[in-house]
């Protein structure tokens, strides 16, 4: 064995098509890791960045990738990161306290109706 261990080469699709990468990472990186990267490597022009890793999404062969999974556990025979993979960055839209504080008490009022949205 040669001792160098295996790196998977990404690159990050944004919603406007452009991307970020390609760069490489060790199996053993999170999800959460790749998304700090993207979030660091944001281009500065762009209005509306993601501030902190709860606010994006990645998503590789149609599935959304959870922040604790690593890369090696997120290999499907779909997706085996052979060669350069590319996945899809999806952010989300920020919402103010106010919209939140909203959301929440029509919540509240539509359960003590009973007439819960499900």
């Amino acid at each position: 064995m040669s001792g160098v261990q295996e790196q998977f080469e990404i690159k990050f699709r944004l919603p406007d098509g452009t991307d970020i990468g390609p760069r490489r990472f060790p199996p053993a990186s999170t999800v959460a890791t790749l998304k700090e990267t993207i979030i660091a490597q944001w281009p500065k022009d762009k209005e509306k960045g993601p501030r902190t890793v709860n606010d994006l999404k990645l998503i590789n062969a149609g599935k959304i990738l959870e922040n604790n999974k690593t890369l090696s556990e997120c290999k499907s025979p779909i997706c085996d990161f052979s060669g350069m993979t590319t996945m899809h960055v999806i952010v989300r839209a920020p919402t103010s306290s106010k919209q939140s504080d909203k959301r929440a008490e029509k919540k509240a009022k539509d359960f003590r109706c009973g007439c819960a949205i499900m």
